[in-house]
């Protein structure tokens, strides 16, 4: 049940683009909260058909499609959101995934820059743009997302991408704490998006996270509940464990 927790907040998402995906459940959870929202996918279709859901649920929301990796874009869109509503509260760092999967020696030096590039120069480059504005409105929050476990064959570049989330979440932390700005990550295990469903054919769902599992987590660090809490990484992995 909703609480309005966050009423008042404005609250930046990447990484909102497919249905049935992660983004699409955080948006639903912060904007249910009373978050008004601006959400970022690379695709313009994709984010603006979230946006127009979200807006018959009666949400204030915002559609941007920006290339996450262009520090140009990503300043750009931090200044428009920012003309939109005027401030940010929350910046939550959802985009990136698995996208080459095969042994480190036949990953490509584009294979090993493009994951790198939507996993952790994503991050960095949109936390970097928000930071001194957090900082001047005297506090805030940035909400990244690594991944749960440890490195597993196959993933090189996304597994390293994913370490280096979770230093950044780290060093900003160290760096935000004396301007009353928070730094946390959400670790997901396996996750019941439509497309890992669909890939992984799975026969029993009861051990992977729900997105809605991983959207109230995102609601908890947005929020004064987790006013003790930074520089930490939350896993959270359903009950595979």
């Amino acid at each position: 049940m909703a609480t309005d927790v966050l009423a008042g907040k404005v609250a930046l998402v990447t990484g909102v683009s497919r249905d049935g995906q992660v983004g699409q459940a955080v948006a639903r959870a912060l904007a249910s909260e009373g978050a008004a929202l601006a959400i970022v996918a690379r695709s313009r279709e994709h984010v603006e058909a979230r946006a127009q859901e979200l807006k018959v649920q009666g949400a204030r929301v915002l559609p941007i499609a920006v290339n996450l990796a262009d520090e140009v874009e990503v300043r750009q869109m931090v200044d428009r959101v920012a003309g939109e509503y005027g401030r940010i509260d929350v910046l939550v760092n959802l985009a990136g995934g698995l996208t080459r999967y095969k042994p480190a020696v036949e990953h490509s030096l584009e294979d090993w820059k493009y994951e790198m590039g939507n996993n952790l120069l994503s991050c960095f480059l949109c936390s970097r743009a928000i930071f001194a504005r957090l900082r001047d409105a005297g506090g805030g929050v940035i909400i990244n997302f690594a991944r749960a476990g440890a490195a597993q064959a196959n993933m090189v570049a996304y597994n390293c991408a994913k370490a280096g989330v979770e230093a950044m979440t780290r060093t900003l932390a160290l760096e935000g704490r004396e301007h009353n700005i928070r730094v946390n990550a959400v670790a997901p295990g396996l996750v019941d998006t439509e497309s890992n469903v669909e890939a992984m054919k799975p026969k029993d769902l009861k051990k992977w996270a729900r997105r809605e599992d991983i959207a109230r987590a995102v609601v908890f660090l947005a929020s004064d509940a987790s006013a003790g809490v930074t520089g930490q990484t939350l896993a959270v992995t359903g009950w595979g464990i």
